[in-house]
């Protein structure tokens, strides 16, 4: 049977790692995700797990990429400056295909910022933040409940496509507590395996996936890993069509199967005439404000973007085609606004709300926008 919790967003985000799989964690302690790394470390030597402190960020993210490639699920957490200190060697488990998972629990930015204060300033930096074209997913949680599913979901959809995945939450959602229901056991997914009837290819994808089987370090398989341009082997390789092929396969690994990977809430959208975009803790504060609206008969619906990276153009679009103005609502400057931008394609009037002040947006701030117009 399923237990009820009253816990913390931190909390089931840690729940939710260990019931994924989740066997190794290494972190260093950040505000507002450190309880993450004291839970797991609680948490972890239970279920015959490992928990250790880095030195740094940097280190926890290569000690989280080392121990993916013995075939253990592994996860680190952190916040704004440890997120960017991860960027590169997330940038190395991108290309050589390492599954893992990544916490950032946002806060005010940038620098040191605002420490104990939330933000959702780090949307584009999930992208772009290691250099290259790179696949990215990034999660985007907007409950406890969600903390606990959405790192579930995480583990999975790195472990089917061999890639870093990144939760987005922010302090809000990390810090509140909420009742829910934590199950006794979770859908999980493993990485693929190869044939060993057939010769192993470490980076050849051998079906329609377009994501190759992984074996473990110590295993017997001959395989390297590079950070550098490889062939299907795994060896540096300068050859034009080889360095194409890699970079065109792991685009579309991604974004063939969109159908999969992207998610997202609708609400109210039927008869929209105005629909509210928002994610994470904005969208709390969005859907009151869009519930009080649609009692005083204003047409009004919402989109809840649970799936921030690869961003869902073609559900923006639709959308543009039958709105007649698109409210973006979120903590940064608009970086959300530009992508929705882009997606409609001029389709119809696009407008922000806005708020960097390291405040929750109230759900009076977005009632009032949705009144403005």
């Amino acid at each position: 049977m399923a237990r009820v919790e009253f816990i913390q967003g931190n909390r089931a985000c840690v729940e939710g790692a260990i019931a994924a799989g989740m066997r190794f964690f290494a972190g260093y302690p950040i505000t507002p995700s450190t309880e993450i790394a004291e839970l797991a470390s609680e948490m972890l030597p239970k279920v015959g797990g490992k928990y250790i402190q880095m030195e740094d960020e940097i280190a926890s993210m290569a000690a989280v990429i080392g121990a993916s490639l013995t075939g253990v699920k592994s996860m680190t957490a952190t916040s704004g400056p440890g997120f960017s200190l991860k960027q590169e060697n997330i940038g190395f488990a991108s290309f050589t295909e390492v599954p893992c998972v990544i916490i950032n629990v946002m806060r005010g930015g940038p620098s040191t910022g605002l420490p104990t204060l939330p933000a959702q300033s780090d949307v584009m930096q999930a992208k772009w933040g290691s250099h290259g074209d790179h696949p990215v997913i990034a999660l985007a949680p907007a409950s406890v409940d969600e903390m606990f599913h959405f790192t579930v979901k995480a583990f999975n959809l790195a472990e089917k496509y061999r890639v870093p995945v990144i939760l987005l939450t922010d302090e809000v959602i990390a810090h509140m507590r909420e009742k829910i229901e934590i199950p006794d056991k979770v859908e999980t997914v493993n990485r693929k395996r190869p044939d060993k009837t057939e010769e192993f290819i470490p980076y050849q994808s051998q079906d329609d996936s377009l994501v190759p089987p992984m074996v473990n370090f110590g295993e017997g398989y001959k395989i390297n890993v590079t950070g550098l341009t490889h062939d299907i082997y795994g060896f540096p390789t300068l050859n034009p069509e080889k360095v194409q092929q890699l970079q065109q396969r792991l685009y579309d690994k991604i974004h063939k199967n969109l159908d999969d990977i992207i998610s997202y809430k609708e609400y109210f959208i039927e008869d929209a005439e105005i629909v509210i975009v928002s994610f994470g803790s904005s969208a709390r504060s969005s859907y009151e404000a869009v519930c009080e609206a649609r009692k005083e008969g204003i047409k009004v619906g919402m989109l809840v973007l649970t799936t921030i990276w690869p961003f869902p153009d073609n559900v923006i679009r639709k959308l543009a085609e039958r709105a007649k103005k698109i409210i973006v609502v979120e903590m940064n400057m608009g970086q959300i606004l530009l992508e929705v931008e882009r997606a409609s394609r001029g389709r119809c009037d696009i407008v922000s709300c806005l708020q960097v002040n390291g405040e929750l947006i109230s759900p009076d701030t977005v009632y009032n926008r949705i009144k403005e117009l």
